[in-house]
């Protein structure tokens, strides 16, 4: 499998923010998000062919008993199957960070045998399509495969599971919430406390003015606002 980086640092999103973890980010990715904040596990994939046991010998050579599985997309590696169970097995907590656009080969089973402790799934809201002129026929493809409800329901089934929007606009905001209406919000489907809407940007000045009015809208509609500590706590860089 591809692996961009593993470092050990703290979840700076969702539900476990502040939990010191290790992070194995894989590289590649079905997706082409517009403000794809790394780029080089999507748009320009980089780093090295390992191992799953060579996985692993990183992971346990750092401390954090949390391990976050994310990219890129993991779910494209069947390896990161592996990684996961062989962590849960020898007693981390596992949480898999995916776009909620791809299964694994073995969907039946991961009720009987989970591969994560917390499923992250961040579904991709109509502004993440990049521009029509993208080389590729990446809008298309993007556009074609980033909403796979099928997909993020077998997901939410396997593991207990957190849904985090990344909201640029009141556009995005009004999108999620139909989303979530589809998805069963209210009826059992969706429970609206595993809902977490995270404002976009890069910089502490751009998270400052969604952060503004995407915070009172979570209160009253009963989400959880999800800020991006890690750009407040290291910056945009890499290996936090």
């Amino acid at each position: 499998m591809r692996i961009a980086e593993i470092f050990a640092s703290l979840q700076g999103e969702g539900l476990l923010a502040g939990t010191p973890s290790t992070f194995v980010r894989t590289s590649g990715c079905n997706l082409r998000c517009v403000w794809c904040d790394t780029p080089y596990t999507s748009w320009e994939p980089e780093g090295e062919s390992l191992s799953v046991a060579d996985v692993l010998e990183r992971v346990r050579s750092l401390s954090p008993r949390h391990a976050v599985v994310t990219g890129g997309e993991p779910l494209l590696f069947p390896e990161t199957v592996a990684v996961c169970r062989d962590l849960r097995r020898a007693g981390w907590h596992v949480t898999v960070e995916t776009a909620g656009t791809v299964l694994p080969e073995d969907a039946a089973e991961l009720a009987a045998d989970p591969i994560a402790d917390l499923m992250s799934i961040s579904p991709k809201l109509a502004s993440s399509t990049p521009a029509p002129e993208t080389p590729g026929g990446w809008r298309e493809r993007h556009e074609r495969d980033r909403r796979r409800d099928d997909v993020l329901v077998a997901l939410m089934a396997a593991a207990p599971h957190q849904l985090k929007f990344v909201i640029d606009s009141r556009g995005d905001l009004a999108e999620a919430v139909r989303w979530l209406a589809d998805l069963g919000l209210g009826t059992g489907g969706v429970d609206p406390a595993v809902v977490c809407l995270m404002p976009q940007g890069r910089g502490d000045e751009e998270l400052a003015r969604t952060a503004a009015w995407l915070e009172p809208e979570c209160r009253r509609l009963g989400f959880r606002f999800a800020p991006r500590h890690h750009v407040a706590w290291f910056g945009h860089a890499r290996g936090t």
